[in-house]
């Protein structure tokens, strides 16, 4: 069946996250986005943990659901961890999502990262310990689970980031980098861009949301055509099975808050090229830029733009639902008037992502005004205007030029 997947979110229990995000909200959401298996996140944390087992009982192999309830969405258990340990003589800070198949196995590994590091202090626990013990660890507990390098891209915390990341999965990983199936790109980077790199081509390129609130999940996830069970899931991943992983679903990647290289607090973003004329000190303050994601593919890349492997996974770039409403009728995303036109949506059209992946043109034309009708095909289409995130700022994604929405809207009142 087809199955969308978000694996990597967070809890209310994880800093800087919504009070909102538990469990029924969740539930909520992914019912509306249109997502069948959802991350629980921060299995470590001892009270999320607790809610977990409280409130969600095993349905199909590997996979749960809210107790008393008919609802179809299953979750899966996940967490990230942050690793921060010293390596080669530099300090590393590496994130690493964890899928357990039961709470039996999530509770083996949870007491064994609570003699490391303090798992009560956050939903994303931070651990003085190096990502392949993490990795020995997690497999000792069971070799069903999976260990995924998290948005390897980003500049702070991640396998490749400029900051404090490694040049390949080998010299993070080192004997163990055979036990790492797959990678998750991040919000700052899609398939295209790590396609260049040949030493990923036989990794799985997954991509989650990593959400701090129940609306935001969804804004990127990854389609199976599976059973629903955990294990055809993780089989799909492990062997990169086109058949059975279908695609991935994206953010565009300028949209990350890492994309281009730059320096907030100067209010400068710069292209790979334009950081290299400056030798990668902003020309405002003097001090280093902040490498995004773009410039640090381009430098440990061996092949061109472009290329793409032989049997890689597809994907499709989208923008939610809200924030096509939003522009089209020119709002803020949280306002009555767009809920209300997102809320008429899912009710003709079961989902978001049906929305935005399948409805035809002539179907959303009978339910909504022409100009977000227009909005939802050029976003699936492409056809975006772009300024790109850099250092923590997020991007900018326009359909419309100025004026646009006001000559659609008059086109149709000629009709």
């Amino acid at each position: 069946m087809k199955i969308i997947a978000d694996f990597h979110i967070h809890s209310k229990y994880s800093r800087a996250t919504s009070p909102q995000t538990d469990l029924e909200n969740l539930d909520k959401w992914a019912k509306l986005k249109g997502i069948k298996v959802l991350g629980t996140g921060d299995f470590t944390h001892p009270l999320w943990f607790q809610e977990l087992k409280e409130k969600l009982e095993p349905v199909e192999p590997g996979l749960f659901k809210l107790k008393n309830s008919d609802s179809d969405v299953r979750f899966i258990l996940t967490v990230e961890i942050s690793n921060i340990y010293s390596k080669a003589g530099r300090v590393r800070k590496i994130h690493n999502v964890i899928f357990s198949p039961s709470f039996e196995v999530a509770e083996k590994i949870n007491t064994q990262l609570g003699w490391i590091g303090n798992l009560k202090s956050d939903g994303r626990p931070i651990l003085g310990l190096d990502s392949k013990e993490l990795l020995k660890i997690v497999l000792d507990a069971s070799d069903k689970c999976l260990v995924v390098p998290a948005h390897i891209w980003t500049p702070w915390f991640s396998l490749f980031g400029s900051r404090s990341g490694f040049d390949s999965i080998e010299e993070c990983f080192e004997d163990y980098s055979k036990y790492i199936y797959a990678v998750e790109t991040g919000l700052s980077s899609d398939p295209a861009m790590n396609w260049r790199l040949s030493a990923l081509d036989n990794i799985a390129l997954i991509s989650n949301s990593d959400a701090h609130s129940p609306q935001k999940i969804g804004r990127e996830a990854n389609v199976f055509d599976t059973e629903l069970d955990y294990f055809s899931i993780i089989e799909a991943i492990k062997n990169k099975d086109p058949q059975r992983f279908l695609y991935t679903i994206e953010f565009y990647p300028q949209e990350g808050k890492y994309h281009y290289d730059g320096h907030r607090n100067c209010g400068i973003s710069c292209s790979p090229q334009e950081s290299k004329k400056y030798n990668n000190i902003c020309p405002v303050c003097g001090k280093p830029l902040t490498i995004g994601v773009l410039n640090r593919v381009e430098e440990l890349a061996d092949r061109p733009e472009g290329f793409r492997p032989e049997g890689s996974i597809p994907f499709k770039s989208l923008i939610p639902l809200k924030e096509i409403i939003a522009e089209a009728l020119g709002l803020g995303s949280e306002t009555k008037e767009v809920d209300t036109e997102y809320n008429n949506l899912i009710k003709q059209f079961e989902s978001e992502f049906n929305v935005l992946l399948h409805v035809s043109r002539q179907d959303l034309e009978t339910v909504v005004l022409p100009e977000i009708a227009e909005g939802i095909i050029r976003a699936r289409e492409g056809k975006v205007y772009i300024e790109p995130g850099y250092d923590g700022v997020y991007g900018k994604i326009r359909i419309f030029s100025k004026g646009e929405k006001r000559e659609l809207s008059k086109q149709k009142t000629l009709f």
